[in-house]
């Protein structure tokens, strides 16, 4: 029961927010019972005014997600109250109420400026009268007023900071799901638009002309590439775990299921040191992998087909060469697919005949 509610309560601090969550709340709270109790030499004047600070600090804390209005308001006259007595003597308590607030009236993420630039002017004003009421000189009516604009421009410093770090976390986040996205798109819209053509013709072989064998061939045919988006969609699931394989053990799986699966002569050749990419921009070497082969295999002359990755000094580069027998224009949809997703990384593809052989190279940086 007790690791349990160990568990739970690490949990809860992890998801806490570290500048004004539950665990600074409580802390703080301590912090001012305590002064309000222990601190020596506190003016009679003074405890009371503290004492209602202290309660309106209480009721923001536990009515804030609640009642977020009131209760913020309440957060900035538990600012305001400490101000009025800090000009007296012995008011170091005062002090740490007032900046306790204070600080966490501007950090707070949804507080707005109207907001924070109107308690900052009530507090200057509030503290230039209680001095001068004290009887203090221009030195003190300068130098406090002047140290709670610094904690305000501080503060509001480190809540713009956070924010952006959090808008940064908001647009990787994006991009991530994005490329989730793009990758299930990339498998779902191919294989199952191909299987979906390759059914409507075996239906219309079998209700119109009755040929049974060529529907056969046809669900055959389906059969292979349901096959295939399967393996497709398990890459694609893999690419997107922490523990995808290598680049170069990705393209040798690539590489032997591809000779397996058509009986075709490939070979791979590793050029240079192996090391790391980004995951994106092995996804799209991988990709672009698969669819030069795919297209040696539909489209190319028999014939051998070489696949060559070379680390080279600031990027690395992928080829694959195979003999040409009726090269497409332009490369085919699955290349331009495959040019659009290399651009996202940086890369760039070209794809042609060269001494009567189709070569497809790209190359990323990295």
């Amino acid at each position: 029961m007790l690791r349990r509610l160990a568990r739970r309560g690490l949990r809860l601090l992890k998801a806490d927010d570290p500048e004004t969550g539950w665990l600074v709340r409580i802390v703080i709270t301590a912090l001012l019972v305590w002064a309000l109790v222990f601190w020596p030499g506190i003016d009679t004047v003074a405890r009371p005014v503290l004492a209602v600070s202290l309660a309106a600090w209480v009721f923001w804390t536990l009515a804030d997600n609640r009642f977020p209005v009131p209760a913020r308001a309440a957060l900035g006259l538990s600012a305001l109250l400490p101000a009025s007595v800090t000009a007296l003597e012995h008011n170091g308590a005062a002090h740490l109420y007032l900046y306790g607030a204070l600080f966490t009236f501007v950090l707070l993420p949804r507080m707005p400026l109207w907001a924070i630039w109107s308690l900052t002017g009530a507090l200057v004003v509030t503290l230039v009268v209680a001095l001068r009421v004290a009887g203090h000189g221009p030195t003190a009516m300068l130098t406090q007023p002047a140290l709670v604009i610094l904690v305000v421009l501080f503060s509001l410093h480190r809540r713009e900071h956070r924010l952006l770090q959090e808008a940064h976390a908001r647009a990787a986040a994006l991009d991530e799901r994005a490329r989730i996205a793009r990758e299930l798109h990339d498998v779902l819209a191919h294989s199952l638009g191909a299987l979906g053509v390759q059914l409507e013709v075996a239906e219309a072989q079998l209700t119109v002309r009755g040929d049974i064998e060529a529907a056969a061939e046809r669900v055959r045919r389906a059969r292979r590439l349901a096959a295939d988006g399967l393996v497709e969609a398990r890459s694609a699931v893999a690419a997107l775990r922490s523990d995808v394989p290598p680049l170069p053990q990705a393209l040798d799986d690539l590489v032997g299921r591809h000779r397996e699966n058509h009986a075709a002569s490939v070979t791979l050749r590793i050029e240079g040191r192996p090391r790391g990419l980004a995951s994106a921009a092995e996804v799209s070497l991988l990709r672009t992998a698969r669819e030069a082969l795919t297209n040696a295999a539909k489209h190319g002359a028999p014939g051998p087909v070489g696949v060559t990755l070379e680390f080279g000094a600031s990027s690395v580069r992928l080829s694959v060469v195979n003999p040409a027998s009726s090269p497409l224009v332009g490369g085919g949809f699955g290349l331009v697919g495959a040019r659009e997703r290399l651009a996202l990384v940086g890369g760039t593809l070209e794809a042609g005949v060269i001494d009567g052989a189709w070569l497809v190279t790209a190359e990323v940086p990295g």
